[in-house]
């Protein structure tokens, strides 16, 4: 079993790289800045839990946002854990549903915290920003899904 959790905690690295890489690649095409939503999840996190972000200015705010990039490769990093752990089931799905799973999976954890937190709502969102959100979480899950069952044996 831990050997499975293991191999997709990797595979869940994998997967959040090939994320990063279609979203900068958007960025680039488009010409578009990054979210802000990482940052202002931490800063609203701090507020509530009466957890400071040490520094001030721009060393705090630098502070904030890379722990919101930090909990992004965490929940990357865990989605894939998760389905490596159900790899050990014994009812195990075919990978053309695993994959869309583990993306939407993935998707509902970078989406919801902010949802909840008040950061963002995502049925304001304009529809030319979908394709930001709805192209690499399918990609994370292709990438994560294929690479678990490559390494889990």
């Amino acid at each position: 079993m831990m050997r499975r959790v293991w191999a997709g905690a990797v595979a869940g690295a994998a997967g959040t790289t090939a994320l990063n890489t279609v979203t900068y690649l958007d960025m680039v095409v488009r010409g578009r800045a990054g979210s802000s939503v990482p940052k202002d999840v931490v800063d609203r996190l701090s507020d509530r839990t009466h957890v400071p972000v040490p520094g001030v200015a721009e060393a705090r705010e630098n502070r904030a946002s890379a722990t919101g990039a930090l909990l992004g490769l965490l929940t990357g990093v865990g989605v894939g854990a998760l389905y490596g752990a159900s790899r050990a089931l014994p009812w195990r799905p075919a990978l053309p549903l695993t994959a869309p799973a583990t993306g939407a999976g993935a998707m509902a954890g970078a989406d919801v915290p902010p949802a909840l937190l008040k950061v963002s709502d995502p049925r304001t969102g304009r529809p030319a920003d979908w394709p930001a959100d709805l192209v690499p979480h399918p990609v994370y899950g292709a990438v994560t899904a294929v690479a678990c069952e490559l390494t889990a044996g």
